[in-house]
C-alpha cells in the first residue's frame, strides 16, 4: 500500500494512492489517490468517499518526522572509500532535524556557507510505533513503510566541522517522498533492491540494498538500543557509492525500485 500525503489547494490530507509503477518509478496516469481520515500513523488506514486523481494535486512529504531523523554514515563499503574512510565497525550514527524535510518537486536551498552541496540518494525507513530496544528479529513490527530519501550533504563544512550537524542539517536537506509503501519485507532490501540517482538525467549513483553493510533490523536493534523512536521518526539508511555535485538549477532525481521516484531542483538560498 502506497500511502501519500497531499494537498488539493487546502490542508495537507493523507491517502492511498492505485495503480502501478512503470518501468521509470513513475504511477500511471489513470492513478487516483483515496482519501484517508486522519494521520494513518496515528488513525489506521480508516478511507473516506473522496478521491482525486494524482495528476491534479501536489504530494508532500509523506511523513514529517515526530521528532528526529537518525541518519547512518558509511553503510556501503564503496561510499566510504570513494571519500577515503574505512567502513565502521558499528553503524555510525547522526541525525538531522525534522525542519530539514521537504517533500518531492519541492527546492533545495544551496546556502552561502558552503561551496560544495553534494546529493546522497537513499532507502530511508518510516518508524510506525513508539519503541526502545528492539531485538533484530521484531524489527518488522515496529516499522510503518519504506520512502525515498536524498541525505543532501554540504561536504566542505562536514569535512571542516569534524562532526556532521551543520553540514547535513540545513533547511531542505532532507527530501522524503514521493510515498510511504508500507507492504514490503526487510529481506526484500537484503536480497537486493535497485537504489539509482539521476542528476540532470545522467546516471550518477547506480546501487543495490544487497551492499549494505548494516541491515534495517541491525540498524533499528542498533539505534533502539541508544534512543526511543517515536512514530513518523525517519532512518535514513546510507547511501551507495557515486556522490557528488549539485549547482543551483540542477534536477536531481533519486529512484528505488519498488518505491518510485524523488525528484527535486536545486536553488540558491
Amino acid at each position: 500500500m502506497r500511502i501519500a500525503r497531499f494537498t488539493a489547494g487546502d490542508e495537507p490530507a493523507y491517502g492511498v494512492v492505485s495503480g502501478d509503477l512503470d518501468e521509470f518509478g513513475q504511477p500511471s496516469d489513470d492513478s487516483v489517490l483515496v482519501e484517508l481520515s486522519g494521520d494513518p500513523l496515528y488513525a489506521g488506514i480508516q478511507p473516506t468517499q473522496a478521491e482525486h486523481r494524482l495528476s491534479g494535486v501536489r504530494l508532500l512529504a509523506p511523513v514529517i518526522p515526530r521528532s528526529k531523523v537518525v541518519a547512518i554514515g558509511r553503510n556501503y563499503a564503496a561510499h566510504a572509500a570513494e571519500l577515503g574512510n574505512d567502513a565502521p565497525e558499528e553503524p555510525l550514527m547522526f541525525l538531522k532535524p525534522n525542519t530539514s524535510v521537504v517533500g518531492p518537486g519541492d527546492q533545495i536551498f544551496y546556502p552561502p556557507q558552503t561551496q560544495r552541496l553534494d546529493y546522497e540518494g537513499e532507502l530511508a525507513v518510516v518508524i510506525g510505533r513508539i519503541c526502545r530496544d528492539v531485538p533484530p528479529e521484531q524489527a518488522t513490527d515496529v516499522i510503518f513503510g519504506y520512502t525515498i530519501a536524498n541525505d543532501v550533504t554540504a561536504r566542505d563544512l562536514q569535512t571542516r566541522d569534524g562532526q556532521w550537524t551543520r553540514a547535513k542539517g540545513f533547511d531542505s536537506f532532507c527530501p522524503l517522498g514521493p510515498w510511504v509503501e508500507t507492504d514490503i519485507d526487510p529481506q526484500t532490501f537484503a536480497d537486493g533492491v535497485s537504489i539509482q540517482t539521476h542528476l540532470n538525467g545522467d546516471l550518477v549513483q547506480d546501487g543495490t540494498t544487497k551492499d549494505l553493510i548494516f541491515d534495517i533490523p541491525t540498524l533499528l536493534a542498533h539505534i533502539t538500543s541508544v534512543m526511543t523512536l517515536l512514530p513518523g521518526d525517519v532512518i535514513l539508511t546510507g547511501t551507495p557509492e557515486g556522490v557528488g555535485p549539485m549547482q543551483a538549477g540542477d534536477e536531481v532525481e533519486v529512484s528505488i525500485a519498488g518505491l518510485g521516484s524523488l525528484t527535486n531542483t536545486v536553488v540558491n538560498r
